[in-house]
């Protein structure tokens, strides 16, 4: 009973804390049972074209990043296509001193659709067409930009047009208008007559009555100028265009367009008339191929002209600078020239030429295609395009160093086979040798023959040997041969470790510069300070002599004024001072008569007549009385 009763009652405790437990953990069983919080959705992200590095076309990537946002006074804008810029391959090589460092996204000017409008954003509304403006950023298919650089695209107008007129047209539109006042009758110089830029300038001054134009650009390109409105068109490659234009114009040009910089900026220089001007814009005589190369551009800036303004006043003639990146202030100068530009693009008046259109994908090849200046006007990327493979016989762009790896790996393989095909002749020549006199003698003939003609003439047993070799070279390759692998590594290896040396020489040579441009500048600075000292210790010197000598003039005419006055006091006072005593004389001692007549008769003239010595002696005698 007792063990029973025992269990009973462990049971019914049992039951009791059974019955217990739901009271003390519905709070603990409902926690989980808490609907979850929804998952914050992910970010939207674009496709953008990332510059990663400064170099060559492989610095080029397509990323996915964060959507950008609309601002307060921006515009959010679906790009559709987006323009190239010679400026661009420059910053890629680190030629440019407008962008920041790497990681950057590129793209100075696109043509889309607005999405969305930020905070106190007028005159627009989502749906229409625009063309923008930016200092970068602009190559992702969703851009935010600032209001003020979004303009309505006219609607006969494409989006491949509206990406290919700011930079260009903008451009050409202040050197010509602003800075070269070009008026009608006047002549015009444009480099590179079938870029972007050359496109738009022959345009635009054709727009002037009685424009002559003369265009450098390859044979190959110069009927598509001429149909722009180039009126001389010049080959660049294989003539001198200074020289041609001196024939057909012997004064030379009254403006001069110059992108390319160094020795032909001097040329240009030259070529102008009196009142002439000469607008730099560029320096694409420093590019030359894929990536920067410092021999170019120092002997670019060491061709590049240095002029003082007493030269140009001598001569009459003006240089000028442009660049519209650094316009960015002037928002009001640059809406103006845009709108103008607007209309004479809806008069019929230009047109901008679309060259070729690429996929993000595809920039590199884009690239190329400016940089080996094959293009006939603008190069257009768009997010839109899908890549398309690229035709027989042209090759993706790819690094000047990795060019050379299977160049390099293929000399070794030919080297290790050529030493073993050696070897192995050697063996049959001399198995031949023992085999028979007569071969031997054949074998001393044909390596006679081989020594006077010079060079070493494949037989068919050699053309044999060598596809051997060949076939045990495929063999070793194919099934991963140790010995090979090594030897790719160990090239691979001296390639990477030269391109880091050519990074830290590249580093190096920038410094160098810097330093001696920040040294430049302060010895000029110094000069001129010592100049302004020198200056102002000479003014006062000369003041100096100046006041000391008016102080001893006036002391010498002080000195000698009251010289003649003097002396003619001294003569006034002398002369009554005579008389008197005569008169005293006269007066005291009449006994003298006698004498005083006869020296009044002394004194008379001899011409004087009679009567007047007779009046004479009556009055002596009367005075005498």
């Amino acid at each position: 009973m007792a063990e029973g009763g025992d269990a009973a009652t462990v049971a019914h405790e049992a039951g009791n804390a059974v019955q217990e437990t739901p009271k003390a953990e519905p709070e603990k069983a409902a926690a989980p049972a808490e609907p979850a919080p929804p998952a914050e959705p992910a970010e939207p992200t674009v496709r953008t074209i990332v510059l990663t590095g400064h170099g060559g076309y492989d610095k080029l990537s397509v990323q996915q990043k964060p959507q950008p946002k609309a601002g307060k006074g921006e515009v959010l804008v679906r790009v559709k296509a987006a323009g190239l810029n010679f400026s661009e391959l420059m910053v890629r090589q680190g030629l440019h001193d407008r962008m920041t460092k790497p990681p950057v996204v590129l793209g100075m000017e696109a043509a889309g659709v607005i999405e969305e409008l930020g905070e106190d954003v007028s005159g627009l509304e989502v749906g229409q067409n625009v063309i923008c403006l930016a200092q970068t950023g602009m190559w992702r298919e969703i851009v935010a930009v600032p209001a003020t650089n979004v303009f309505i695209m006219p609607e006969e107008m494409s989006y491949e047009e509206g990406a290919a007129i700011p930079l260009s047209y903008l451009t050409a539109y202040f050197m010509l208008f602003d800075f070269g006042n070009l008026r009608p009758g006047k002549s015009l110089l444009v480099h590179i007559a079938a870029g972007g830029v050359g496109w738009a300038a022959t345009q635009l001054a054709k727009t002037v009555d009685n424009v002559t134009i003369f265009g450098t650009a390859s044979a190959s390109k110069h009927d598509a100028i001429k149909e722009n409105g180039v009126d001389h068109p010049i080959d660049y490659r294989t003539r001198d265009y200074a020289e041609e234009i001196k024939n057909i114009s012997p004064k030379g040009v009254d403006v001069v367009l110059d992108p390319l910089g160094g020795a032909d900026t001097s040329k240009g220089l030259q070529l102008l008339r009196p009142m002439g001007k000469i607008v730099t814009y560029g320096s694409a005589n420093m590019v030359k191929g894929e990536n920067r190369n410092l021999m170019k551009m120092a002997k670019t800036l060491w061709q590049s002209t240095s002029v003082s303004p007493v030269s140009l006043v001598k001569t009459n003639k003006a240089i000028a600078g442009f660049q519209l990146a650094h316009l960015t202030g002037e928002i009001e100068l640059v809406r103006s020239a845009f709108q103008d530009i607007l209309n004479m693009y809806k008069d019929g008046k230009i047109k901008p030429r679309i060259d070729s259109v690429w996929a993000f994908e595809q920039v590199a090849e884009a690239m190329q295609q400016m940089n080996e200046r094959r293009n006939i006007g603008k190069v257009i990327l768009s997010p839109e395009k899908e890549p398309t493979k690229p035709a027989e016989g042209d090759a993706a762009p790819t690094s000047p160093l990795k060019k050379k790896k299977p160049s390099l790996f293929r000399r070794l393989s030919k080297r290790a086979s050529r030493s073993k095909d050696e070897g192995e002749k050697k063996d049959e020549v001399k198995n031949a040798k023992k085999e028979s006199p007569i071969k031997q003698e054949e074998q001393e003939k044909a390596d006679d023959n081989k020594a006077t003609n010079g060079h070493v003439q494949q037989t068919p047993e050699d053309e044999k040997i060598e596809d051997e070799a060949a076939e045990k070279l495929r063999a070793r390759l194919s099934g991963g041969d140790p010995n090979i692998e090594d030897t790719d590594k160990i090239v691979n290896d001296k390639i990477g470790a030269a391109e880091d040396k050519i990074g830290e020489v590249s580093k190096t040579v920038d410094g160098k510069v810097g330093d001696a441009e920040k040294a430049a500048e302060k010895a000029a600075e110094e000069t001129a300070e010592n100049v302004e000292e020198k200056l102002e210790e000479g003014k006062e010197k000369a003041e100096d002599v100046i006041q000391q000598t008016e102080e001893k003039v006036d002391e010498a005419v002080k000195e000698e004024a009251p010289t003649e006055p003097a002396a003619q006091e001294e003569k006034k006072d002398e002369a009554p001072a005579e008389e008197p005593e005569k008169i005293e004389v006269a007066v005291e001692n009449p006994a003298e008569t006698d004498d005083a007549k006869a020296a009044a008769a002394d004194v008379v003239p001899d011409d004087k007549p009679v009567e007047n010595e007779e009046k004479a002696d009556g009055d002596a005698s009367q005075e005498a009385n």
